[in-house]
């Protein structure tokens, strides 16, 4: 019997605190060692913690997938040595300008003798400006001339032309003298030219990514003599460029178009 007691007063504190242990919620289980004596040997128990993984909700999965990237603004004079960005934001604005361009030259409701002007005309010297190669005039509200008296050899060429231009311009021929009549503003007239609008922003939009491509290419040859930090800074900052460039495009169909249907 008094062998019994002496037995369980060593085993006492060691059973109480594993007894404590196992009543402890899980996420608060924590290493635990107890020191007990023996026969002049000392004793060690350990417990292992187990980690608790905290998984995200769907609502802040949501949440945190609706929030927008942080935007750079890299100081171009600082990466001059990499890259230009100046350059590539200037051809970038250059795809622009020429869509706006576009738009207001050979996408008008109402044809004027200035909306021929730019018209390529194929000659044996090469694509010139219709106002190169002939004279322009507006004879009525309804028709304009194209006198192609100057260079007469032209005018098969400067016919097919105006035929071409997407500008839905039928044009008669009298000897050298070109008569382009204007048509009606029609419903299907005006969806012609949304539809000319959207493939020449999509056009605009090609040329866009080839501007990307190639300054992203050109980035790639200074990769050996540049921090890999330094390169995804740039190249967010041209991504953000184009981005931002096609925005604008899309923000300069979306007045044309609300203006061709009226």
């Amino acid at each position: 019997m008094a062998l019994g007691l002496k037995c369980f007063r060593l085993i006492h504190p060691a059973f109480c605190s594993y007894l404590a242990t196992l009543t402890r919620p899980v996420s608060e289980m924590s290493m635990k060692i107890v020191n007990g004596r023996q026969q002049d040997h000392r004793q060690h128990t350990a417990y292992a913690g187990v980690p608790v993984r905290h998984f995200a909700t769907k609502k802040a999965k949501a949440k945190g997938k609706g929030q927008s990237q942080a935007r750079v603004n890299i100081n171009t004079a600082l990466v001059e040595d990499i890259i230009s960005l100046e350059e590539v934001d200037e051809e970038m604005k250059s795809v622009m300008e020429a869509l706006k361009d576009n738009f207001n030259k050979t996408l008008n409701l109402r044809t004027s003798p200035g909306s021929l002007d730019h018209i390529a005309v194929v000659t044996a010297d090469g694509k010139l400006a219709l106002n190169q190669i002939g004279q322009i005039s507006m004879k009525s509200p309804q028709l304009i001339l194209v006198n192609m008296a100057s260079f007469p050899e032209c005018t098969a060429a400067a016919i097919k032309a105006i035929r071409e231009s997407g500008m839905n311009l039928n044009p008669e021929v009298e000897g050298t003298l070109i008569r382009v009549p204007i048509p009606q503003v029609t419903r299907e007239h005006r969806e012609m030219l949304v539809k000319l609008a959207k493939q020449n922003t999509n056009k605009a939009k090609d040329n866009l990514r080839k501007v990307r491509t190639s300054a992203m290419n050109k980035l790639k040859k200074s990769k050996d003599k540049t921090s890999e930090d330094t390169i995804r800074l740039i190249e967010k900052q041209i991504s953000q460029m184009a981005d931002d460039t096609v925005t604008e495009l899309d923000r300069h169909l979306a007045v044309k178009t609300k203006e061709l249907l009226g």
